[in-house]
Order: C-alpha cells, then sequence, then structure tokens
C-alpha cells in the first residue's frame, strides 16, 4: 500500500504533532517527520525538491480529519451520459 509507512508515523506523532504544530502541515518520508509548514503548497513543493518522483506524505495536523466524498461517483453521475 502506497504511504503506508509514512500513514503510521503520522499515527504514531499525531499526540505530539496537535500538542505542538495544529494547523500545520507535515511532510513526512518514511519514518522521518521532515519538517511542519503553514500550507500545503510549502510542504509539497519541499517534498519535491528533497524526493522528486518518489512518494511522500503532506498531511495537516487537524484533530477530525475531513473526508472528501466524491457526490458524483456515489450518485452514480461518473460514467453518466448526457
Amino acid at each position: 500500500m502506497p504511504l503506508e509507512q509514512e500513514l503510521a508515523t503520522f499515527e504514531a506523532m499525531k499526540p505530539d504533532l496537535l500538542r505542538n504544530h495544529a494547523g500545520k502541515f507535515v511532510l513526512i518520508k518514511g519514518d522521518r517527520l521532515i519538517d511542519t509548514f503553514d500550507t500545503s503548497e510549502n510542504a509539497y513543493s519541499e517534498g519535491v525538491q528533497r524526493f522528486g518522483q518518489e512518494p511522500f506524505l503532506v498531511k495537516p495536523v487537524r484533530e477530525i480529519e475531513e473526508i472528501y466524498r466524491n457526490h458524483a461517483l456515489y450518485s452514480g453521475l461518473m460514467n453518466a451520459h448526457f
């Protein structure tokens, strides 16, 4: 599974991240927290600069995670022909 290690690292660090970096964005590679950033764009840019095409995780530090739902997919509109 892609980013499995990075997601596990985030979950392990989450209590500390919430205490010290709530509202920021983290850049994680493997089992290492690379840095925290004010915007996802800055975190992503740093990830691309450091790791290029290799996978890395950019994730917001929030108590409650937002879930994106694609309503067109759930409504059966993804393949609809109008």
